[in-house]
């Protein structure tokens, strides 16, 4: 008759495999503790410390008696522990090393003394564990600090670009398009005269159209360069006045809806980096898609801001547009993702051909100044 007993083979017992089996044990330990920092690790959005901690709480339940294990990590002059830890005799370390220079420490002790081992009462395994998760630590933050020192660098950019466009901006509408004005002023007074004389001042008024038309880009390129009314009327405001007039240029019906978003101040990072990508997402329906309607949708929903386009056009194979992108150098997409990046948020393009596109985007609602606690 079959049976669930063990099979074993002759002349060994069970009892003889219980060393080997909590041997395995313990590298399975092991190996879900490294693989459990590198879960823990795909947090991105997590704080350092938080991440630090998690990883610190890990640590105590992979040694050979976790009930009395306790853990530290210490970076940058901060400390991260388990409530457990306690400096005991019973501790082994081992360095936190970001680009060949020492950055923090490890450590696990026991709250108790336990039987001699290799390391006194610690398994060769664990130093090598510790080692490990030491080297580990230090890829995982040296990585993280060069993905921010991008984004800094990346907002710089941002930053600068921003203020170089209102530099521009101002110069267009400040001086050339005040020059033109003045210009064109002066052209209709030299009209009225030739008109007031009975001379020919047909062939000035194809001057004349050409002021007027200047003039006109110009300001609209300033326009376009400086989001009227963003700070003193807010998002919302401005993103119905650009639609409006984006809709008068391109021939493009645009809807807008808002909703929730009365009473929200999002910070000035926040209303521009929306605002320009609103901006590049409609110039790229204007230039690539064929749809002639669109929508725009802001919704405060705490503690998030949501917007979503869409277009009506041809859409796109994604991979072959985002390829076509990198090929060519061209930088729409990755001016909306970049900038959405700096804001913590998420951002996702969903298309299909003759489908059109849809943009979502979700960025935390950072307030201003005046509205911190």
């Amino acid at each position: 008759m079959p049976t669930n007993a063990p099979r074993t083979s002759p002349g060994t017992s069970n009892h003889e495999f219980a060393p080997l089996e909590k041997a395995l044990q313990e590298r399975v330990k092991e190996l879900n503790c490294l693989y459990g920092i590198t879960r823990l690790a795909q947090h991105t959005r997590w704080p350092q410390a938080r991440l630090l901690q998690a990883i610190a709480e890990l640590l105590c339940r992979s040694w050979q008696y976790p009930e009395i294990t306790g853990a530290r990590i210490t970076m940058d002059g901060q400390a991260y522990a388990t409530t457990e830890f306690l400096e005991t005799p019973w501790v082994q370390s081992s360095s936190i090393s970001i680009r060949d220079e020492s950055a923090g420490l490890v450590e696990v002790c026991y709250l108790e003394e336990r039987p001699r081992s290799d390391e006194g009462p610690f398994l060769r395994e664990e130093r090598n564990l510790l080692d490990a998760a030491a080297d580990l630590i230090g890829r995982i933050v040296d990585q993280r600090q060069a993905e921010e020192q991008l984004r800094t660098m990346s907002r710089e950019i941002i930053l600068a670009q921003e203020t170089e466009r209102q530099r521009i901006a101002r110069e267009l509408h400040d001086h050339l398009a005040q020059d033109l004005s003045l210009a064109k002023a002066d052209l209709d007074d030299v009209f009225a005269f030739l008109q007031e004389k009975n001379c020919d001042s047909n062939r000035l008024q194809p001057v004349r159209e050409t002021l007027i038309r200047a003039i006109s880009s110009i300001r609209n390129l300033a326009y376009g360069l400086i989001p009227p009314g963003l700070t003193e009327l807010g998002l919302v405001p401005a993103t119905l006045a650009y639609c409006e007039d984006f809709s008068v240029r391109s021939s493009i019906s645009v809807d807008v809806y808002a909703d929730g978003m009365d009473n929200l101040e999002p910070d000035f990072e926040t209303q521009i980096n929306l605002y320009r990508l609103i901006q590049e997402a409609l110039a790229n329906i204007r230039k690539h898609s064929g749809a002639d309607r669109a929508t725009v949708r802001l919704l405060g929903s705490y503690p998030s801001i949501l917007l979503r386009i869409e277009d009506n056009g041809r859409g796109a194979d994604l991979e072959e547009r985002l390829s076509m992108t990198a090929r060519e150098k061209k930088m729409g997409l990755w001016s909306m993702r970049e900038r959405i990046r700096l804001l913590d948020g998420r951002i996702t393009f969903t298309s299909r051909p003759g489908k059109g596109m849809k943009i979502k985007v979700e960025v935390p609602i950072k307030r201003t100044n005046s509205e911190q606690p």
